[in-house]
C-alpha cells in the first residue's frame, strides 16, 4: 500500500512541488467526460485514493466531493486546496460510509493494489457505494496485456522557491505474477539544502481479464453480452438491470504516478471514450 512510502508521508508537503496541480487537468478532463455518460446528472462524487487533491481540484467547481485516502498528510495538503470538499481518513479497501453516491472515482492510487484480493476489496467498497444507475471511474497506470518498461523525468517549483526534479524508471520484474517496479530518484532545494531522495514502489499491472473479472464479481453489469475483450459495457444496475438503466463503468489507463515531466517513450494516446471499458497502455 501507499502508506509503506515515505513520498506520502515524510516528503507529503514536496507533493505540490514534485507533482503540480497544474498536472491534472487532462485527466481530470478525461474523468468528468467518464462521469458525463452517468443516465442521471452526477451530483456527489466519491473519490477513493484522492492524495493531496490534485484530481479534486479540477472537479471541485463541478460535483460535491467526499475525498478519501489512507495518508493524513496528504489530506492536509488536500484541505487546504479544497476546503470546500469533504474529507475522510480511511483505507478504500475497507471504507463503508454507509452511503452512496452518484459517481465512484479511484485514479491512480488502485496503482498500490498489488494483489487479485486487495483490488478485489477497491471494487467492491466501489460497488457498495455506488448509486443503482450511477457510474464509477477507474483510472490505472498500468495494464499487464500492453505494459512496457519505460523512463521518464520532471520537475516543479513553487513560489517559495523550493524546486524538485526526479527520474522514474519502471519495469517489471516477473511478467508472471500482477506488478511492476517503480524506482523514484528525487533531488530536493530548499535554500541552500539540497536533498536525494531513492524510493522504489510496488505497483500492480493486472491483465483485462482481471479487471473484467473482478468487476463482474463484485455486482457491476454488462448489458451487452455481444461485446467482449476490451469494448464491453459495465453498469452498477439496479436489483433488476433494464435495458435503459445502464451507465457505464470506465475502467481506462492514466499517466504514471507523479504527474510530471515528459516520458521517454512516447505515450499511447487517450481516449476520453464513453459507454464501454476501455483498459489502454497508459502514458
Amino acid at each position: 500500500m501507499a502508506g509503506e512510502y515515505r513520498l506520502y508521508h515524510e516528503l507529503a508537503q514536496w507533493w505540490p512541488v514534485i507533482s503540480p496541480v497544474e498536472e491534472y487537468a487532462e485527466d481530470s478532463a478525461i474523468i468528468r467526460a467518464a462521469l458525463s455518460t452517468a443516465a442521471a446528472t452526477v451530483g456527489e462524487v466519491l473519490d477513493l485514493g484522492s492524495g493531496g487533491g490534485h484530481v479534486a481540484a479540477h472537479l471541485a467547481r463541478d460535483f460535491e466531493l467526499t475525498l478519501v485516502d489512507a495518508s493524513p498528510q496528504m489530506l492536509a495538503l488536500s484541505r487546504r486546496l479544497n476546503p470546500g470538499c469533504r474529507h475522510v481518513e480511511a483505507d478504500m479497501r475497507t471504507l463503508r460510509l454507509g452511503e452512496e453516491f452518484g459517481a465512484v472515482l479511484v485514479h491512480d492510487a488502485v496503482d498500490y493494489m498489488t494483489s487479485v484480493g486487495d483490488l478485489r476489496a477497491v471494487i467492491t467498497t466501489a460497488f457498495v457505494h455506488c448509486r443503482p444507475g450511477g457510474v464509477a471511474v477507474f483510472v490505472p497506470d498500468h495494464v499487464a496485456d500492453t505494459f512496457r518498461p519505460r523512463r521518464a523525468t520532471g520537475g516543479g517549483s513553487d513560489r517559495a522557491g523550493r524546486r524538485a526534479e526526479f527520474r522514474e524508471r519502471t519495469w517489471d520484474p516477473d511478467p508472471t505474477d500482477d506488478w511492476v517496479q517503480a524506482e523514484y530518484e528525487f533531488l530536493l532545494r530548499s535554500g541552500g539544502d539540497v536533498r536525494v531522495v531513492r524510493e522504489t514502489h510496488r505497483l500492480g499491472a493486472f491483465s483485462r481479464a482481471t479487471w473484467f473479472r473482478l468487476l463482474a464479481e463484485a455486482g457491476f453489469v454488462s448489458p451487452r453480452p455481444d461485446l467482449e475483450g476490451d469494448a464491453a459495457v459495465w453498469a452498477r444496475g439496479t436489483r433488476a438491470p433494464r435495458p435503459d438503466g445502464h451507465v457505464a463503468v470506465q475502467v481506462r489507463a492514466g499517466g504514471h504516478e507523479p504527474r510530471l515531466g515528459q516520458q521517454a517513450e512516447p505515450a499511447t494516446s487517450r481516449r476520453a471514450g464513453h459507454a464501454w471499458v476501455s483498459l489502454d497502455a497508459g502514458e
